[in-house]
C-alpha cells in the first residue's frame, strides 16, 4: 500500500514539474525580448534539448541575422537539426553558415558538418548512393580547403567510407548482370568495374566472374559466334591466373579454361569435316 502511494506521489510530482517546465518554456514563447530567448535557447542546447533549441532560435533568427549573437544562432539551429537527425536540412544549414560566415572561426567546421551530414544522411549500399557521392566530394574539397584541420583524420575516414559503399554498389550492379543472365552486360560491367576502382577488394572476385560470364556467353551463343567467344574466356582465364595464381577461384576457372579448349577443338574438327 506504501508503495503504491509512493509512486502515485511520485507521478503527480514529475507532472507537475513537467506543466511547470512547459508553462515556463511557453512564457519564454511569448517574450519580447529576443535577448531572453537567446540566453534560455543556450541553456537549453546545453541540455542537448535540441527541440526547444530549434523552437527559441527560429523565432529569433530575423532579429539577430547580421548581429554577432546571429552567427551562433544559425551555427545551433544546423546542429539542432542534426542531432535530431533531419541531416539533409543539417547539411544544407551548415552550408548555408560557411557561404555566409566564410571568415568565421566556426567556419572550418561547419564546412566539415555539411559534409558529414551529407554522409550521415546516405544509405546502405543496396540503395541510390547519390548521397555518398555528394558527401565524397564535399569531404574532399574540405580536405583540399583546411589541410592539417583537426577533422583531417575523420574526413578521410567518410571518404574512405563512402568509396566503399560506392564499390559495393558498383559490384552488386554488375554481378546482377550474371544473376539475371545477361552475361555480355556482365563481362562489360566487370571490366568497367576494374577500371573506375583500380585498387578494389573486389578485383580477384571480379576478374573470376569475367572469366564466368564469358563463358557462359560462349555456351549460349549462336554457333557462328562460340569460337570467338571461347576464345575471350580463354584471354580472361590468362589475365586471371597472372594477377591471382594462388586465388580461392582457381580450379573453377580452369574448369572453364578446359572446357573452352576443347569446344575450339570441336569447333574445328567440325569445320574441317563440314
Amino acid at each position: 500500500m506504501k508503495k503504491s502511494l509512493l509512486f502515485n506521489y511520485l507521478i503527480v510530482l514529475v507532472l507537475i514539474l513537467a506543466n511547470a517546465a512547459c508553462s515556463k518554456f511557453r512564457r519564454l514563447e511569448k517574450s519580447e525580448d529576443w535577448r531572453l530567448k537567446y540566453e534560455a535557447g543556450q541553456n537549453y542546447f546545453k541540455k542537448k534539448d535540441y527541440y526547444h533549441t530549434a523552437i527559441l532560435f527560429e523565432q529569433i533568427l530575423p532579429i539577430v541575422r547580421g548581429l554577432p549573437e546571429g552567427e551562433k544562432v544559425e551555427f545551433y539551429l544546423a546542429y539542432c537539426q542534426y542531432y535530431q537527425k533531419t541531416y539533409l536540412l543539417a547539411s544544407n544549414q551548415f552550408k548555408i553558415f560557411y557561404e555566409t560566415y566564410g571568415r568565421s572561426p566556426l567556419s572550418e567546421e561547419a564546412y566539415f558538418m555539411y559534409a558529414y551530414s551529407l554522409y550521415t544522411a546516405s544509405p546502405d549500399a543496396q540503395l541510390d548512393q547519390k548521397s555518398s557521392i555528394e558527401a565524397m566530394g564535399a569531404m574532399q574539397n574540405f580536405l583540399n580547403q583546411f589541410p592539417g584541420s583537426q577533422f583531417t583524420d575523420k574526413a578521410t575516414e567518410v571518404v574512405a567510407k563512402c568509396q566503399q559503399k560506392l564499390e559495393q554498389k558498383e559490384f552488386d550492379n554488375a554481378n546482377q548482370y550474371m544473376k539475371m543472365r545477361y552475361y555480355q552486360a556482365a563481362v562489360i560491367a566487370f571490366g568497367n568495374f576494374r577500371k573506375t576502382f583500380p585498387d578494389s577488394k573486389f578485383l580477384e572476385q571480379i576478374a573470376f566472374l569475367k572469366v564466368s560470364a564469358q563463358f557462359k556467353l560462349a555456351e549460349q551463343s549462336i554457333p557462328t559466334k562460340q569460337k570467338d567467344r571461347y576464345l575471350s574466356t580463354i584471354e580472361f582465364y590468362r589475365e586471371f591466373v597472372d594477377s591471382y595464381p594462388t586465388s580461392q577461384y582457381l580450379k573453377e576457372a580452369e574448369q572453364m579454361y578446359t572446357r573452352s579448349l576443347n569446344q575450339i577443338n570441336f569447333i574445328k574438327n567440325k569445320n574441317k569435316n563440314s
